[in-house]
């Protein structure tokens, strides 16, 4: 059975192109349903030239972020959406919304969870010297960067290496790991 993906980003969209690119080629067991963005990005661009069926719903645009969340769930409902995959998508979602949605929602976040939770997690790590880092697939509950961890890839840091580097060896990580996650679990594990 295919699994159906809602992919909600906010940015450049690396980690998208690279899940419709293994879907394309069927190294995963996946379809992508449509992508959503609070915003008009480059990665909504990328959607639209990769010919998936792309949208962009603002926030601002809606009286409530409950007005917000809930439009955005009935479309990843009416689209058939089976599990929504956060991707640079910079927005907490509310408490409503991940319990409405249970189990049924994952994010990639660039670094070794439970450390360096929040925003510029790539920084956080390279600045107080840690000797290792990496990036983490988890199961999106209510609370920042802390529901169930799925899988998890270690980098380590050596002491000469660059930020900028470092960052674009991190984002490589993540692509693998995303697909591997998205692959056990369309194959129900």
């Amino acid at each position: 059975m295919v699994l159906n993906l809602g992919i909600l980003i906010s940015g450049n969209g690396s980690n998208m192109v690279n899940i419709a690119k293994h879907c394309k080629n069927k190294s995963i067991n996946c379809r992508i349903q449509i992508v959503l963005s609070n915003k008009e990005c480059e990665g909504i661009k990328k959607a639209k030239s990769n010919g998936l069926k792309s949208l962009v719903l603002k926030p601002e645009n809606f009286a409530s972020r409950h007005d917000y969340e809930q439009r955005l769930s009935n479309i990843l409902k009416a689209n058939k959406v089976q599990l929504i995959c956060l991707a640079g998508y910079m927005l907490k979602l509310g408490k409503i919304f991940v319990q409405s949605w249970n189990k049924k929602i994952i994010n990639i976040h660039p670094s070794l969870l439970p450390s360096f939770k929040g925003l510029n997690a790539q920084k956080q790590a390279y600045d107080k010297g840690v000797k290792f880092t990496g990036c983490t697939v988890h199961y999106v509950n209510s609370e920042l960067d802390d529901g169930e961890i799925l899988d998890q890839r270690v980098i380590k840091i050596s002491k000469d290496i660059k930020y900028e580097f470092l960052v674009k060896k991190i984002l490589l990580e993540e692509h693998k790991l995303y697909i591997s996650t998205l692959n056990m679990l369309s194959k129900g594990k």
